[in-house]
């Protein structure tokens, strides 16, 4: 049974290496993954990753390395081989396509390489987007259902998981199962306003847990606050509250 702060991934959104190994000495204790994303990961470069396993420490499997991969298989498996073993999650985009995430997938199951999850529809996506991108009126006026066809393919594909929005996860957990790993970011609590916030499918903590997440990402509300471990239990009780 994971605790409450194990669900809680934070989000390391820092510009350099320094101020994300800072990050990380302060929350290690507090939350249960830390976000590597593109950001972070072209400024610092790979070696960031074996930093924070040496240096902060971490154990592998707490850094969850949020690049969305998206090219031909051969090339993502090619970017796979370099990374250090033992990583929590990866994240590919869904529209890969079920064929070339099956490949990608199987390729690297068989070299025994993280949990790979599709990225359904961004939190920042909106039905006017959809719209403007082509989607059938179905899936543009309600991304929801997007969400599900890309779940549910990413799982025929071999997917361990995805990542969406805690406002469909409910449904993404009665259609795939209670194993296939859910993760929500666009996670707002309502005590942390978030100035300029791109997010457009937020929840709370509380919400997404509610609903069904087995993991919820969390930045700038931890970030910039200005005692970030405080932040990060905060959003830790809220999270027990959504699990009773």
């Amino acid at each position: 049974m994971l605790r409450p702060q194990d669900r809680l991934i934070f989000a390391l959104d820092v510009p350099d290496k320094a101020a994300a190994l800072n990050l990380a000495r302060t929350l290690r204790h507090e939350v249960g993954l830390f976000k590597v994303g593109l950001e972070l990961y072209l400024a610092a470069g790979p070696s960031l990753l074996q930093a924070l396993i040496d240096e902060v420490p971490l154990s592998p499997n707490k850094i969850f390395l949020d690049l969305k991969l998206y090219d031909i298989p051969a090339t993502v498996l090619g970017a796979l081989r370099g990374l250090p073993p033992g990583l929590a999650f990866i994240t590919l985009p869904s529209d890969q396509g079920p064929i070339g995430l099956q490949k990608i997938v199987t390729a690297a199951r068989a070299i025994s390489f993280m949990k790979i999850l599709a990225v359904t529809v961004l939190t920042s996506v909106t039905a006017k987007d959809l719209q403007a991108l082509g989607y059938e009126r179905r899936y543009a006026d309600d991304p929801t259902q997007l969400v599900l066809l890309r779940a549910q393919m990413a799982q025929a594909a071999g997917c361990h998981g995805v990542v969406c929005s805690g406002r469909e996860v409910k449904q993404v957990r009665e259609l795939c199962g209670p194993d296939f790993v859910t993760v929500c970011p666009g996670i707002r609590p309502a005590w942390a306003a978030v100035a300029g916030d791109d997010q457009q499918r937020i929840v709370t903590p509380q919400e997404a847990i509610k609903n069904g997440a087995d993991y919820i990402v969390v930045g700038r509300p931890i970030r910039q606050a200005k005692d970030p471990a405080a932040a990060a239990r905060r959003v830790a009780a809220e999270i027990a509250a959504g699990m009773k």
